[in-house]
């Protein structure tokens, strides 16, 4: 199991999304669409689920607009999608998280509940073995709890069809 965060997911769902810099580039990422679909093909051939925790379902419908009901759908009926909610499990966690980002950090209460902590809570409760993000914020907090963060520019480049590249003329 996998857990895609509100960015990752907009890359999947909308092709026409712009993709993150490359951070050794500065420029634009270099063929994204075929390494989200590798990723795709791999998570779908060990039957793997991508979890979409109910904060990032949220976040997503919110900035989709009328595109939200096809996104939704697309969701609802694929075998490889799973909406987790933000339960009492989930809740305890990210209660213990915040609590210790105001003690020890010094973060004010009323930022240091956000939905990139309700996502980590979410994945880390689940057993997600990563969440897919570009956030630096998701990163950061998934680091202190424990779990693994892979950005979009991290994500296998599939190897090019030999035959493709061979001149026929």
């Amino acid at each position: 199991m996998v857990v895609f965060d509100t960015g990752m997911l907009v890359l999947l769902l909308a092709p026409e999304a712009s993709p993150p810099n490359d951070p050794a580039t500065g420029a634009p990422l270099v063929r994204l669409r075929d390494r989200l679909d590798h990723l795709v093909a791999r998570l779908e051939a060990s039957r793997a689920k991508i979890l979409v925790p109910t904060p990032v379902l949220c976040e997503l419908l919110i900035g989709a607009g009328q595109a939200g009901a096809g996104y939704l759908e697309i969701i609802k009926r694929s075998a490889r999608f799973r909406v987790v909610d933000f339960d009492q499990r989930a809740a305890v966690e990210t209660a213990a998280a915040v609590r210790d980002a105001i003690a020890v950090l010094g973060e004010a209460p009323g930022t240091a509940l956000t939905a990139a902590r309700q996502v980590v809570a979410i994945a880390k409760v689940e057993g997600a073995s990563a969440i897919h993000s570009d956030d630096p914020t998701v990163r950061r907090l998934a680091g202190r709890a424990g779990v693994a963060v892979i950005a979009s520019h991290e994500l296998e480049v599939p190897p090019e069809h030999p035959q493709a590249a061979l001149p026929f003329g």
